[in-house]
């Protein structure tokens, strides 16, 4: 399934010219395609929602009965035609898929990061991938990342990225710097590609140019509760899309809630008050740690969600009147 995707967002790149707008209309053709689920989870949560002053009703006078609060909460259910779980299922099989299009577009990250690594260790400065503000999209959208790829950022790409890179390399034409270090195959093995990696990691430091670029710029060094970090001499990014993560998240947790009815007494109501600030937190430390190409994915896959759920609402709002004027008239007569 991800070579499946990967291919289909490489045909993109090679039609825009640009690996971040090729993500935008990826991550757009991928929410249109999940549109249909989406419609499905919302009719279903909005049937749950109409049935919350029945469901307080069952659970106040059955407070002290709690088999028969369950009989008469399954009977509710089965004279509306409400499955339980009819909300949840369709958002549970997009994961899956979600987590394929992650996959797609973290072999394209790995698979640039490696040919900018091979230009760094030819003692060149490699070709970076800008995306409007961002200078190079594999990196994260930072003032504290630096645009070339750290020893950081290599070593989360996997042994069979790194062997497939190998394999490639012209072996009558080696990047200079890497020429001596007598890599072979069994290099990139799980249990060697560590020491493999330091060694290139070496290697990089002998491009004078790159050690530059990537120096520390004296006196910008904060130390955290938890972390560290530093300006660089030639920073990613400006941290635009880590803020707009959490922004549109939190846009989004509203307004897809929007049209449920809550009550702040029901059980579980003050998890989902957490919930609801807990994930634009967490989109923004993720987004800021993670590639730009990441950040850029998410933040597209919120604003069109957004604008999915706002015409799914309109377009079943629409459908509800028109069933309520049918009833009407039906009643009438």
């Amino acid at each position: 399934m991800n070579d499946f995707l990967f291919n289909i967002l490489a045909w993109i790149q090679s039609w825009v010219g640009n690996w971040g707008w090729a993500m935008v209309v990826f991550t757009i053709m991928v929410r249109l395609v999940l549109t249909p689920l989406d419609i499905k989870s919302r009719m279903s949560m909005r049937k749950t929602s109409k049935l919350q002053p029945q469901m307080q009703a069952l659970q106040k006078k059955y407070a002290n009965d709690k088999e028969k609060l369950n009989q008469k909460t399954a009977e509710l259910y089965k004279k509306e035609h409400i499955s339980p779980l009819s909300s949840c299922l369709p958002l549970l099989l997009t994961w899956p898929i979600l987590i394929a299009v992650f996959g797609a577009m973290r072999m394209a990250a790995n698979r640039e990061l490696l040919i900018q690594l091979g230009q760094i260790l030819n003692n060149e400065m490699p070709t970076l991938e800008p995306w409007l503000w961002i200078k190079n999209l594999w990196m994260p959208d930072s003032i504290f990342a630096a645009a070339l790829p750290d020893a950081k950022t290599i070593q989360q790409i996997p042994a069979d990225q790194w062997l497939k890179w190998f394999n490639g390399l012209d072996p009558n034409n080696l990047p200079v710097l890497i020429r001596d270090l007598g890599l072979t195959a069994d290099s990139f093995a799980k249990d060697n590609l560590g020491a493999t990696i330091t060694s290139i990691v070496e290697a990089m430091k002998l491009n004078a140019q790159y050690v530059e670029a990537v120096a520390v710029k004296p006196g910008w060094t904060f130390n955290l509760l938890i972390t560290q970090i530093s300006l660089v001499n030639i920073y990613n990014g400006l941290m635009i899309l880590p803020i707009l993560s959490a922004v549109s998240q939190l846009a989004m947790t509203k307004i897809m809630g929007g049209n449920q009815q809550t009550n702040p007494d029901q059980p579980g109501a003050g998890a989902g008050k957490f919930m609801q600030y807990f994930f634009p937190i967490f989109s923004l430390i993720i987004c800021f740690s993670y590639s730009a190409a990441f950040a850029l994915y998410w933040v597209a896959g919120n604003l069109v969600s957004m604008g999915q759920t706002y015409a799914i609402n309109k377009y079943l709002d629409k459908k509800e009147k028109a069933a309520a004027e049918v009833a009407g008239e039906g009643s009438v007569k």
